[in-house]
C-alpha cells in the first residue's frame, strides 16, 4: 500500500457538510483512498455506503434519488456516510447531487470522478458552494519516496535527502522515468511496468477520448499526444501542430482542451506586462504524469538520452510548484521575451512576482543567467529561485534576494 497525502486532508473534511468531491485521472487511486476512509469511518464506529457507478448492480439504484435514498437508508439508516464512486456515469450528475444536497440528509457524501469534460464543467458548476475539491494526481516524489524507502524517513524526509545523494539521485531518475501511476510504482519488473503503462494509455483513449468526448479519429489524437509529448517545457504552435497533423486549427485546439481536462497535460500561459516586447500568445505544456509522458514518445523504460533529463526534470518541478499553489491564488506561467530571454517558471502572487529557473545539474558559482538578470532588473522581484542538482546557496542582487536551492527542498519550501 502507497501512502497518499491526501488522506489526512480527506479526513479532516469528513466533518464538514459540503460534498468532498476527489478528482484527478484514472487509476491514480481515488476508488482505494475512498475505500481507505470507508475503513477509517467505521473502525471509529461509524455507518458508511460504498457504491460504484462503473457497476451495474450499484448503477440501478441512481435512476432516480428516491431509489437511491432508500438504498443508503437500507443500508445505514438514518445518519452516516455515503461514497460514490466514478459520478461521472452519471446523466445530469451535478444536477443530480445538487438535488441531494439541498434536501439537508443527515448524510456527508464523498464522491470521486476520472477527468471528463462533463466532471470538469458541468457537474463542478451544478455544485458551486456546496463541494469542495480535492484533487489526486498520480503518485508525487514524496510519497513515492516514502514507499519506496519502507517508510523509514517518513518523519525525516529532508535529512535524508541530504545525507543520502546517491540513492537520492536513483530513486530521481526512476521517477522521471516510471512516473507516478501506483499499479506501475508498485510492479517490480520493468517488461510489466510496460504492459501497465500500455494498458492505462489505452483505456485512457478508449474510455475517456472515444466514448466520453466523441473523439473517433484516434490516429490523429493520439500523434497529437506524441508531438506534445517531443514539446515538454517548450512553446507550443498550433498553426504549426495542425500543419504536421493535417488538421485545422479548431480542431487542434479542440483536441488539446480535451487532453487538459482529462488530466493529461496542464497548460502554462505566458506571464507578461509590455506586450511589444514580451511574447504573449504562445503557451508551454506539462504532462501530469512523466511515465505517460514517456510511453507516448516511446521511451518508458528505457535508457532516457541526458538531452532529455532537462525538459523532464522541469516538468518534475512544475508538478512540485502545481501541488503547491493548488488551494491557493498564486499563479504559474513561464517569461519569454522577444530578445530570447527566458525564465522557466515566474509566480504571480498578487502582490510580487517570483522568478524560478531550472536547471539539471549541480552549480558550483552562484551564476545567474542574463535571461534571469533581466527579468529581476524590470521587475524587481524581492525574492527569486535557481533549483538544481546541488547545495544550498545565496546570492544579493541589489534588492534581491536569489536562492540556489536544491530541487529536494522546493518540496519543504514555503512560498
Amino acid at each position: 500500500m502507497i501512502k497518499r497525502l491526501l488522506f489526512d486532508e480527506l479526513k479532516n473534511h469528513l466533518q464538514k457538510q459540503e460534498i468532498s468531491f476527489i478528482v484527478g485521472p484514472r487509476q491514480a487511486g481515488k476508488t482505494t483512498l475512498m475505500k481507505l476512509l470507508k475503513e477509517y469511518i467505521e473502525k471509529e464506529g461509524k455507518k458508511a455506503v460504498f457504491l460504484n457507478l462503473d457497476i451495474e448492480t450499484d448503477k440501478q439504484f441512481f435512476t432516480s434519488q428516491e431509489k437511491l435514498l432508500r438504498k443508503i437508508e437500507l443500508e445505514i439508516g438514518k445518519s452516516g456516510y455515503v461514497f460514490i464512486d466514478e459520478i461521472q456515469r452519471k446523466e445530469d450528475a451535478g444536477l443530480f447531487l445538487k438535488g441531494l444536497y439541498d434536501m439537508n440528509l443527515p448524510y456527508k457524501f464523498i464522491v470521486s470522478g476520472s477527468g471528463s469534460v462533463e466532471l470538469k464543467e458541468k457537474i463542478h458548476e451544478s455544485l458551486a458552494g456546496r463541494k469542495r475539491i480535492f484533487e489526486l494526481s498520480t503518485i508525487n516524489f514524496v510519497e513515492f519516496v516514502n514507499y519506496k524507502t519502507n517508510y523509514q524517513y517518513e518523519t525525516k524526509l529532508l535529512e535524508f535527502f541530504s545525507l543520502d545523494p546517491l540513492r537520492l539521485q536513483s530513486l530521481l531518475e526512476e521517477y522521471i522515468n516510471f512516473g507516478g501511476y501506483p499499479r506501475v510504482i508498485l510492479e517490480e519488473k520493468v517488461e510489466e511496468k510496460r504492459k501497465i503503462i500500455a494498458e492505462l494509455y489505452q483505456s485512457y483513449l478508449e474510455r475517456d477520448i472515444v466514448n466520453l468526448l466523441g473523439v473517433h479519429k484516434t490516429e490523429s489524437f493520439t500523434a497529437l499526444v506524441r508531438l506534445m509529448s517531443a514539446q515538454v517545457g517548450q512553446m507550443v504552435n498550433v498553426s504549426e501542430l495542425s500543419s504536421t497533423l493535417g488538421l485545422n486549427i479548431a480542431t487542434v485546439n479542440n483536441y488539446l482542451w480535451y487532453l487538459q481536462k482529462t488530466f493529461l497535460i496542464d497548460k502554462v500561459t505566458p506571464f507578461f506586462k509590455n506586450i511589444r516586447k514580451e511574447i504573449t500568445r504562445a503557451p508551454v505544456f506539462y504532462f501530469y504524469d512523466l511515465g505517460m509522458r514517456n510511453y507516448a514518445l516511446g521511451i518508458f523504460g528505457a535508457t532516457i538520452p541526458v538531452s532529455e533529463f532537462g525538459f523532464l526534470f522541469q516538468n518534475f518541478i512544475y508538478k512540485i510548484l502545481k501541488e503547491k499553489i493548488w488551494d491557493t491564488s498564486i499563479q504559474i506561467h513561464y517569461w519569454r521575451t522577444a530578445n530570447k530571454a527566458e525564465v522557466d517558471f515566474v509566480l504571480d502572487m498578487g502582490t510580487e512576482v517570483i522568478p524560478i529557473e531550472v536547471k539539471y545539474q549541480k552549480l558550483e558559482k552562484l551564476h545567474l543567467t542574463r535571461s534571469l538578470q533581466s527579468f529581476i532588473s524590470t521587475y524587481q522581484s524581492s525574492r527569486a529561485f535557481v533549483v538544481h542538482l546541488g547545495k544550498e546557496s545565496q546570492k544579493r542582487i541589489d534588492h534581491t534576494k536569489v536562492r540556489f536551492i536544491p530541487y529536494f527542498q522546493l518540496l519543504f519550501q514555503k512560498l
